[in-house]
């Protein structure tokens, strides 16, 4: 998208003598501009290419000289247009100050220096230029507000400043394209489709010559993420267009399977069906059968190997049941499967083990001393997988005014940037935490989405988590120690090769066998996990989300050694770093930081870096609320070549 050039829809730059269109889609927008000295003595600059180059000094004297600041040059184009499409804030207040006309129009396309600041993606020039009073309803020789330019070349931050300051989302242009349509047409990325339907954009509307809806428009352009968001957000497929055409229509005549595919599946969802079928596509339904289904599953394997069938039936029956599970997938289940079945299987495997536990090992594991820590480890874990599924997880929650207010105070204190704000919940992202896109909110200092738990593990409930695998790991332990009693009263525990005991523990009981599996194959991811996590807790301080994406966040900075370290270190680090280094100060003083370090972390709650005694660490690893660092680059003035 970067290279598209139209220019029936960019201003003018003179390049020259010809014309330089520029196709922007960062979503950031905006960028600090630094003057770029250039190599000549810029005393001989006349105003428009000192303008241009930023050199405040040269633009000062010929003003002050005489010279008018809304004059326009031999294009129409005045200074202040110029000032604009470069980002010179500097040089635009010393403007205005001098009597410049904020909504002057000029360039080919009659626009106003606010309309080139949009194309531009300059967020911090449309603030300024809107705080001394510029229109971005205005229109320019299209037909277009600003709006609808921030639309059509992916400027997410300055839709949504431009909303948030009262601009119409639904405004419709001179041909009836509203800035939805333009970026359903435009911007193959999610933004600023995605934070237009979350502002309320109108899915109905359509142009004035085509008739379009913007699911035309997204099918039209074959924009696959366009498509997908419309659907979700309720998009019609039956709608038709000036040619008698709907979504599905002339996604076939473009010949575009996937988007055709998406846009069927939409359609059969929705339409009414008759009454069996609508009970065989009830979500309700498919729902039920996709939880259920582990827990028949199991049992039937587990009753499969212990009956006394020859393994050959064995084999067959368990043929059979994966082509019938095979066959239900495909009629009963839906793209909600893998969110719903990590879980399903963990509650299966669980009451199934309990069941085992009472039925299977009760006569060789009841007395009461098993029997009582067997039910209490069992309230740990009810305990924690509860809190853990059903707690917070840290989300971040916001009314519809604290989201403008977050918009405008973000862009006008130049703090808008898409690592920190989301577009889907419009809310300004703390540092260290992330959009969950299975739960479509943004959570604060998120780990992962845990399909195992069926939510978010965040701020909220993260110690939950870490003690549910704890605690789960233990019941597993418990449930192999129950099949290991069993098997030395059903077996024997005479010296034999291991072979040979396992295949007289199989056919003593397949379904203990199959529980042992079951908790061998269990026991060895959820140790894993749960000594990755605390790894990460303890030692690294840093999330899942952290330690996989540390490299695109800012706040991870290089040691000596160029590897990437956490600001947040943990009580253990820090300890060890107490104990075995040497301080002026005494011990006293470090035994007193290794208890006080050790108390703030209670609950594997992170905390900013502890400084060591003769240590300074920056600001940057102390404050955590301060950790929105802006990049500064340099940029060669528009409409200017040879530089």
């Amino acid at each position: 998208m970067a290279d598209e050039k139209d220019p029936s829809c960019t201003p003018v730059y003179y390049v020259g003598g010809s014309e330089r269109t520029r196709h922007h889609s960062d979503p950031s927008s905006d960028s600090t501009c630094i003057p770029l000295a250039p190599a000549e003595d810029y005393s001989t600059f006349d105003i428009v290419k000192a303008t241009q180059f930023g050199i405040f000094e040269r633009c000062q004297e010929i003003i002050e000289g005489g010279y008018d600041v809304n004059r326009p040059d031999s294009e129409n184009v005045t200074l202040l247009h110029w000032a604009a499409i470069n980002n010179r804030q500097e040089i635009v207040r010393y403007y205005i100050s001098k009597g410049a006309q904020v909504d002057t129009i000029g360039g080919e396309l009659h626009s106003t220096p606010l309309h080139w600041a949009t194309r531009q993606g300059h967020l911090a020039m449309v603030v300024l230029l809107m705080h001394y009073g510029a229109d971005p309803s205005i229109t320019d020789g299209e037909g277009c507000q600003c709006i609808h330019l921030a639309a059509q070349f992916g400027h997410t931050s300055i839709v949504a400043y431009l909303a948030a300051k009262g601009q119409d989302v639904n405004a419709a242009d001179r041909n009836g394209m509203t800035p939805l349509m333009w970026s359903c047409y435009r911007i193959s990325t999610n933004d600023p489709t995605r934070l237009l339907l979350t502002l309320g954009a109108s899915l109905t509307m359509v142009d004035h010559h085509h008739q379009n809806t913007p699911l035309h428009w997204a099918v039209f352009a074959r924009n696959t993420n366009a498509v997908n968001l419309l659907l979700k957000a309720g998009a019609s497929v039956d709608e038709k267009n000036a040619e008698k055409d709907t979504p599905i229509t002339m996604a076939k005549r473009l010949n575009q399977t996937y988007i055709l595919k998406r846009l069927e599946e939409a359609k059969r969802d929705r339409e009414k069906k008759p009454y069996c079928l609508s009970i065989y596509r009830d979500k309700k339904l498919r729902y039920g059968c996709m939880v259920g289904s582990p827990f028949i599953v199991f049992y039937v394997i587990g009753a499969l190997l212990e009956s006394r069938e020859s393994y050959l039936v064995k084999a067959g029956l368990l043929l059979i049941l994966t082509l019938t599970i095979s066959v239900a997938g495909r009629l009963l289940f839906d793209d909600r499967i893998l969110n719903i079945l990590p879980i399903s299987v963990y509650l299966s495997t669980k009451f199934w083990m309990y069941v085992t536990w009472f039925m299977w090992f009760h006569p060789y594991v009841g007395d009461i001393w098993r029997t009582l820590g067997f039910m209490v480890c069992s309230m740990f874990l009810f305990y924690s997988f509860i809190k853990a599924w059903k707690s917070d997880p840290g989300v971040i929650q916001s009314t519809p005014e604290q989201r403008f207010r977050t918009i405008i105070e973000l862009a006008e204190k130049d703090g808008f940037h898409p690592n920190w704000f989301c577009s889907s919940c419009l809310v300004r992202r703390p540092l260290r935490s992330k959009h969950c896109s299975v739960c479509n909110k943004c959570i604060a200092r998120f780990d992962h989405h845990c399909p195992w738990v069926g939510n978010c593990v965040g701020l909220g409930n993260h110690k939950y988590f870490v003690l549910y695998l704890f605690w789960l790991l233990v019941m597993i332990i418990w449930c192999l120690h129950g099949c290991f009693r069993y098997w030395k009263f059903n077996v024997g525990s005479e010296d034999m090769p291991l072979s040979s005991y396992l295949w007289r523990a199989v056919h003593a009981s397949g379904w203990v066998s199959w529980i042992a599996a079951n908790a061998c194959l269990h026991g060895f991811w959820v140790g894993c996990l749960l000594l990755c996590q605390l790894y990460q807790v303890v030692w690294l301080a840093m999330t899942t989300n952290e330690r996989m994406n540390c490299s695109r966040y800012r706040h991870f900075k290089r040691d000596k050694k160029g590897i990437l370290r956490s600001p947040f270190h943990s009580w253990l680090s820090v300890v060890v770093q107490l104990l075995f280094k040497e301080h002026p100060k005494g011990r006293s003083l470090t035994w007193l930081l290794c208890l006080l370090t050790l108390a703030g972390h209670i609950g594997l709650a992170f905390t900013p870096r502890v400084a060591l005694p003769g240590e300074n660490l920056p600001m940057y690893f102390t404050q955590t609320a301060q950790c929105h660092p802006t990049t500064t680059t340099l940029r060669q003035p528009v409409g200017l070549e040879g530089v």
